[in-house]
């Protein structure tokens, strides 16, 4: 899939990770994984997806590192694919856009939503700053030229200022 992105967007990381995880089958399995499926019978029946589609989008995410492929049988062999802790980073990015798909129905309409494991209670995903708390999905946040941009990205973001501290490292 990430073959599918135009050379001047590679830099950008909203089409890398779209290449990547942006496929409707891809964003499928995946919540599949999230529901705890991991044998290939148990995704091809739920989605009801062929085979030969099934098998390409699982090799792409163990190539890319989002699922492991786990032998569970030797005789005959069959293997079951796990979510790997990248593929477990991007839960957050298919909640918010279960979130986002729900907030444009009506309340009975939604056939799947988030709640809280133990209570029961309905969950609304916010995304926030780590640093601040603050919500980062309205205009008071917008996107930088980063340090490895190309002058292509320092000329779009030209009017934004360019982040003065070290880059923020992921935990």
């Amino acid at each position: 899939m990430a073959s599918k992105i135009r050379l001047a967007d590679r830099e950008c990381p909203l089409s890398s990770t779209l290449g990547l995880v942006g496929d409707w089958w891809t964003l499928l399995l995946l919540h599949d994984a999230f529901d705890g499926y991991t044998r290939f019978d148990q995704f091809e029946t739920n989605l009801g997806i062929s085979s030969s589609l099934l098998t390409s989008r699982l090799k792409e995410l163990v190539a890319n590192g989002i699922l492991e492929r786990r032998q569970y049988q030797e005789h005959p062999p069959r293997h079951e694919y796990v979510l790997t802790e990248t593929g477990r980073s991007l839960r957050p990015v298919v909640v918010a856009l279960a979130a986002w798909g729900n907030s444009r129905l009506d309340p009975s309409e939604r056939s799947m939503i988030l709640v809280d494991a133990e209570t029961g209670e309905e969950a609304e995903p916010v995304l926030v700053d780590r640093t601040t708390g603050r919500r980062v999905d309205g205009e008071d946040f917008v996107f930088a030229a980063g340090p490895a941009a190309s002058q292509g990205f320092v000329d779009r973001y030209g009017d934004v200022p360019r982040p003065v501290a070290e880059p923020i490292r992921q935990p």
